[in-house]
């Protein structure tokens, strides 16, 4: 039935990128070859504990060559420097010149970087910071005492561009730590945000309960002023009040990744796309996760799972036009929600939003075993060790 193999090009070795390689590498008529500029897929959502000492950054990572060799697709280490969408080719940084039948672009996002930004550091930036984090954070225990800042921003031009849930994740989690070591009362930990109400997005009843664990635990809140820079130990705001602090992570606002292309873009600097994932104006090019503007609700927000949903929909799309299957196309809109679990170190919360309901549900002790199994589920089912629940 395909005479000739159709070469399918993946831009980026994360929760996008890999789950479209590892959905099309099954079929055995496509030519999958995934581009990645980092040897390792990272699991960023249970990075939270390589700061606190309860994951080694190791446990944290799965090296991209045994995925491929594992999931059968191509695997090539570079940078992408450059996208041809109208001459269906890429540019890498070691001036190799790759063409496609499809491209899929799941590259992630670039960072709204305040003035000052190199005095903070991130964890979801790049993966070495948490081991960075770590450090800082050992240095202020030996010293038994210090004050602590974490927080995190988002993009005015695009209201999903943000992901606060990390950073509240880790603020408790530092807590933890430092109440399991007896040394709490000689901390001041200090959460920011520019926005009024931080987590709005999860949905009312969610910002109560998360108040509720800020009382509980005696954290403080700094809310409803812009950012103005970050000096060594001060986070400046635009009223030039500030906060003080030996140790400031910051999350920034995602923007659009910085790259050359002829690829439509959106205010905010994303892939413009349709319903099905489809880059605006060019066939046979896709963009999924962070590096695409995502359309809906208010309260939409950029997560790994929806990465993953819209990875799979594109694949699925590809596999109806490669085999003119009378399937109706995936539309990403359709599973849009809010799904996590928000860890505080000692347990968690389930939390989900969609148009119909908002819920918060405590999974105290429990729920922080639970992430923690499923960290171990995401590196072993990515490997193919373990089945896949619901393709997740």
């Amino acid at each position: 039935m395909h005479k000739l193999r159709k070469n399918i090009l993946i831009l980026g070795g994360g929760f996008a990128g890999v789950e479209s390689a590892i959905a099309l590498a099954k079929e055995h008529y496509l030519n999958v070859t995934l581009i990645s500029d980092r040897k390792y897929f990272y699991i960023s959502p249970t990075s939270i504990w390589i700061p606190t000492g309860e994951k080694r950054f190791s446990d944290n990572v799965i090296p991209l060559n045994q995925i491929a060799e594992r999931r059968n697709f191509n695997l090539i280490i570079d940078e992408v420097v450059e996208i041809v969408g109208t001459e269906k080719y890429v540019l890498l940084k070691n001036k190799s010149k790759l063409t496609f039948d499809y491209l899929i672009i799941a590259i992630g996002a670039g960072k709204l970087k305040h003035k000052g930004y190199e005095n903070t550091l991130s964890i979801c930036g790049d993966p070495q910071e948490s081991l960075e984090i770590y450090r800082k954070l050992e240095l202020l225990i030996a010293e038994g005492s210090g004050k602590i800042a974490m927080g995190f921003g988002g993009n005015p031009k695009d209201s999903s561009a943000v992901r606060g849930g990390p950073a509240f994740e880790l603020f408790f989690n530092v807590h933890n730590r430092l109440k399991n070591l007896g040394i709490r009362d000689n901390f001041e930990l200090t959460f920011f945000a520019p926005m009024d109400t931080p987590g709005a997005r999860m949905g009312k009843e969610s910002v109560e309960k998360i108040n509720q664990i800020f009382e509980a635990m005696n954290l403080k809140q700094h809310y409803g002023k812009k950012i103005k820079e970050f000096e060594k130990n001060k986070v400046i705001f635009e009223d030039n009040s500030y906060l003080e602090s030996d140790l400031i992570v910051f999350v920034p606002g995602n923007t659009g990744k910085e790259m050359q292309s002829d690829l439509p873009l959106s205010e905010a600097g994303f892939i413009e796309i349709n319903q099905y994932c489809e880059v605006k104006g060019f066939e046979n090019i896709y963009a999924v996760g962070d590096v695409a503007k995502l359309d809906g609700a208010d309260w939409r927000a950029k997560q790994g799972h929806i990465a993953e949903v819209m990875a799979r929909g594109v694949a699925q799309n590809i596999i109806i036009k490669e085999n003119y299957l009378p399937f109706q196309k995936e539309n990403y809109q359709d599973h849009m929600n809010i799904l996590c679990v928000m860890d505080t170190g000692s347990g968690a919360a389930f939390v989900y939003r969609d148009d119909d309901k908002q819920l918060m549900i405590p999974l105290p002790y429990v729920g922080h075993w639970l992430k923690k199994a499923w960290g171990c589920y995401a590196k072993y089912s990515k490997l193919g060790y373990i089945p896949r629940i619901l393709g997740m």
